[in-house]
């Protein structure tokens, strides 16, 4: 989730701009996650204010993803994560098992709710995967971030379908044009 909302920037995105350019864009994005937070959960259409929170947020995670160590990534985990979560507890879901939940303060701001969220995943990424898979993206012409959550711990792209893609065709041309000389 942090690597998709930092890649929503048109900083990111210079070919195409803004990702989540009005709440309607928003509501979509947190909707495709499957993210229901208070803002919706209480029928409240999302506002130009909530946007502009998402996004100011959304540096903030880039700052998290591009710091130097793993003390600096945790701290400032920590920090998103406290702006809004009460604390961790365990409950079953509907199939059974034990699954974490971060309750909010109530009526917390939309950005507020989704940094604890994102502040619980990227703590969590770092204890199981390191610090180490927080990485800038390969593609020459991109400025995205990523947590590298894949099994084996190779990504290289932080969009792989757009600028992995970019990067092979472009590979794949320059064999051509090195064959047919």
């Amino acid at each position: 989730m942090a690597t998709e909302l930092v890649n929503t920037s048109p900083t990111v995105r210079a070919a195409t701009g803004e990702a989540l350019p009005d709440p309607d864009a928003l509501a979509l994005f947190l909707a495709g996650h499957g993210i229901r937070l208070d803002a919706m959960a209480h029928g409240r259409p999302l506002t130009g204010e909530d946007l502009f929170d998402v996004q100011l947020l959304r540096r903030e995670v880039r700052g998290v993803v591009e710091t130097e160590t793993e003390d600096q990534a945790v701290a400032g985990a920590t920090v998103l994560l406290g702006r809004a979560a009460l604390g961790p507890v365990l409950h079953r879901d509907s199939g059974g098992r034990w699954q974490w939940y971060v309750p909010t303060a109530a009526g917390a701001p939309l950005a507020e709710e989704l940094a604890a969220f994102i502040g619980t995943g990227l703590l969590g990424a770092v204890r199981a995967l390191g610090h180490e898979r927080f990485r800038p993206c390969a593609a020459p012409d991109c400025r995205g971030v990523f947590v590298d959550t894949s099994k084996a711990g190779r990504r290289r792209y932080c969009m792989p379908d757009l600028c992995g893609n970019r990067v092979n065709v472009a590979n794949h041309r320059a064999r051509r044009r090195s064959v047919t000389r």
